[in-house]
Formats: C-alpha cells, structure tokens, sequence
C-alpha cells in the first residue's frame, strides 16, 4: 500500500466502521478486500506512469462516477483530481463534459468521449472508437488501461452500493 492510500479505500468511502457487522463479514473474504484494493493500487496510484497520466487517470474515475452516479466517490476523484492536476478548471472541465472547455486536450477530450460511451452504452462501443483513440495518440496499453478503470470504477461503484446498503441494515 502507498503513504497516500487509506489501508482499505472501499471501507473509507463506504464509511464502515471497524466494528460493524459488515467489517465482520469483509474480514471473511479477506482476499476480496485485498484484490480490490490491489486493484486500486495499479489502476488509480501506479508506481510508474508508462500508461496514462495520473491526470488522466483520476479524470476517468472521476467522469464514471459522476454519470453512475456516486456522490461520495465522485467527491474523492475531486480531491484527487485537483491534487493531480492543481487545478479546479480541470473539474470543472470535466464535471461539464462534453461541453467545450479550452482546459481539455485533444487527447484528453478523445479520453473523456470514450469514458462516455463505455459508461453509458458499452454496446455501442466499435472499432472505429478503439480508432478514434489511437488517432488522439494513445497507445495500445494506454487503451488497454482505459478500458480496465472504467469497468474497475464501475466494479468500484457497485460494490461501494452493497456495502453501504449493508452499513445501513446492520
């Protein structure tokens, strides 16, 4: 784990306390909570950027969250994203999507556009977007990275829905 992450992010923004009945019942299947985590871990703080910027990364968890909707996730990318890229314009650039912003880069813009499209109608996704992407520059792992933190957001999302519906019956 790295200084900057909590030990256990899905606890943090589930906000399970560590004596509720479902903590308990996390600490059955400790290697779910470990695998999400290390999930986490390589997709939002990797230990070297050869794929997308961290920039890049926290503007695409930031995007699934807000059209999924998770406030309190979407929150946590804010901070995030701001800490990344010093900037409240990049936020709000990215809360306003598609809507024009001179804040985004092409490649930023071609980054966003797919998140878009994965998150809403994943069945609509081709070649030709897959393309799209390439032409805004990125690489065949940096398409690759994109595709996995979206579905891990997703992933993210749903399963910070259970464990707060569970927080709330317990």
């Amino acid at each position: 784990m790295t200084a900057s992450t909590p030990l256990d992010v899905f606890a943090v923004l589930a906000e399970i306390r560590p004596d509720a009945l479902v903590a308990r019942l996390r600490e059955q299947r400790p290697g779910l909570t470990r695998f999400s985590q290390a999930s986490y871990e390589s997709l939002l703080e990797p230990v070297t950027e050869d794929s997308l910027s961290r920039k890049e990364r926290e503007m695409v968890a930031l995007r699934v969250a807000l059209l999924t909707p998770d406030d309190r996730l979407a929150g946590w990318h804010t901070q995030r994203l701001k800490a990344a890229s010093g900037t409240a314009a990049t936020v709000s650039a990215v809360s306003g999507f598609p809507s024009v912003s001179p804040e985004l880069t092409p490649r930023e813009v071609a980054i966003l556009w797919h998140t878009d499209l994965v998150t809403q109608r994943p069945v609509d996704a081709g070649q030709s977007d897959i393309d799209a992407l390439r032409t805004a520059g990125l690489s065949t792992l940096e398409i690759v990275t994109l595709s996995q933190l979206i579905a891990f957001v997703a992933f993210q999302i749903r399963v910070l829905a259970t464990l707060r519906a569970f927080g709330e019956t317990a």
